[in-house]
């Protein structure tokens, strides 16, 4: 028989050439026989792009054309996949990724910012045009998770997406927890190791993780990407009191994730919560991430691996690459952007019990009022104590029952008029898992 024709490969055009990157230069470098072999074809690189070219990093870049702008590399004959691994939601990053579907190319991209903020948008371009975007890398690094949401829990009506989804909040919360160190010189501690982003609030903010979140949403519930729709709440004022209260109560705190389609609508919060301490989210340590996914078919499924980096990230852009060297073609969302709902944001969420911590002036009756403003607004308690006093001032721990947080804002609102409460409440969701 006459020898098989080989195939043509598949030509990559990289735009970004920082830690995520240069991985998957690596790879594309060091398992070139492996990805033939698994997809039928050579993956290549053919261009990259990087602002400076005289940079040192530490790989072998002298067989791929160079480009300084992005726009051109997007539109460049020699390219199949345009693969943007640059971030930012505007510029560069935007531009490319728009002119590269104009051109024809299918995109890989590990920015999660971008498709929160512009993925309907790019996601009808690319369907339009018969192109794919792939961004696996986006969420939660190493985590195939919309691999197993779009492809393996495709049959399944999913009920709930959750997960710690930011690898830092999470590094932060564990070592306040088990060096019993405050905040301030934890995230002080991160900074000098380089967890940090530029702007830090992408980070303990929760914007960057919240990015994740809206994206997972749209392809669980099948609704267009809304990140400005959900709830965002940093863990700037978690106190290592709370780590240690939470702990006596036999739960951990986390920055957590939570999508969910409700008779009121979509929720999407992504805030510290407690969760039980044995739970695999309260075992969650140091900079790992975690997604739970729940179908009505499958039950309960968790996922767990390193949420950021460069083999985990690179690792992820080339199992999408693969897929479209082998010719898998997928929607965007997992059902084609113009099918997509446009959501109707929950006005409020799920009822859950609270964690309420505040501090008090030590003075008869002063329990008895913030007890009155709760009953007032509506909320029961299940558990209150005293810890720790110190002169005048008495730090007040209170378990409520379930309530929605409306009804907790509005105690707290009433607080205020007591003329006992110092300085602000602290209240956090207590998230059954």
């Amino acid at each position: 028989m006459p020898a098989e024709a080989p195939k043509t490969p598949l030509r990559l055009g990289l735009a970004g050439l920082g830690t995520v990157g240069i991985g998957v230069v690596r790879i594309v470098q060091q398992h070139a026989d492996l990805i033939a072999a698994r997809t039928g074809r050579p993956v290549v690189i053919t261009a990259v792009c990087a602002r400076d070219r005289t940079k040192n990093r530490d790989a072998d870049l002298s067989g791929y054309a160079w480009e300084t702008d992005t726009v051109a590399l997007a539109r460049r004959d020699d390219v199949d996949v345009f693969v943007e691994v640059m971030g930012g939601h505007e510029g560069a990053a935007r531009d490319a990724t728009e002119a590269a579907i104009a051109a024809g190319k299918d995109v890989v991209t590990a920015n999660k910012a971008l498709l929160a903020h512009h993925g309907q948008a790019l996601a009808l371009a690319a369907e339009a045009a018969g192109r794919v975007i792939r961004f696996e890398a986006a969420v939660a690094g190493g985590i195939p998770v919309i691999k197993a949401l779009t492809e393996g829990l495709a049959g399944n009506q999913i009920r709930r997406v959750m997960g710690v989804m930011n690898g830092t909040c999470n590094y932060i919360l564990t070592r306040m927890q088990s060096a019993g160190l405050p905040y301030e010189q934890v995230f002080e501690e991160a900074r000098q190791l380089g967890y940090l982003e530029a702007d830090p609030n992408l980070d303990v903010g929760g914007i960057d993780a919240g990015h994740k979140l809206s994206l997972l949403a749209a392809i669980a519930f099948g609704t267009r990407v809304s990140f400005e729709a959900v709830e965002l709440e940093g863990i700037g004022n978690i106190s290592i009191d709370d780590i240690t209260l939470a702990a006596d109560m036999g739960y951990r705190i986390k920055l957590l994730g939570v999508a969910q389609m409700t008779g009121r609508g979509l929720e999407q919060r992504m805030t510290p919560c407690l969760v039980p301490a044995d739970s695999p989210l309260g075992q969650l340590q140091g900079g790992t991430n975690m997604v739970v996914l729940e179908g009505d078919s499958v039950g309960q499924i968790v996922l767990r691996g390193p949420g950021a980096g460069m083999g985990p990230t690179a690792s992820a852009v080339m199992g999408d690459v693969m897929d479209i060297a082998r010719g898998t073609r997928l929607s965007t969302f997992g059902q084609p952007a113009a099918s997509l709902a446009a959501p109707q944001a929950a006005k409020s969420a799920t009822p859950a019990s609270y964690y309420l911590r505040m501090v008090l002036l030590d003075k008869p009756g002063a329990l008895a009022k913030i007890a009155t403003c709760l009953g007032e607004a509506g909320v029961s308690i299940d558990q209150m104590r005293q810890h720790r006093h110190e002169g005048t001032q008495a730090p007040v721990l209170i378990v409520t029952h379930k309530a929605t947080r409306d009804d907790i804002d509005h105690a707290i609102s009433r607080f205020a008029g007591t003329g006992v409460l110092v300085g602000a409440p602290v209240a956090l969701r207590i998230e059954e898992i």
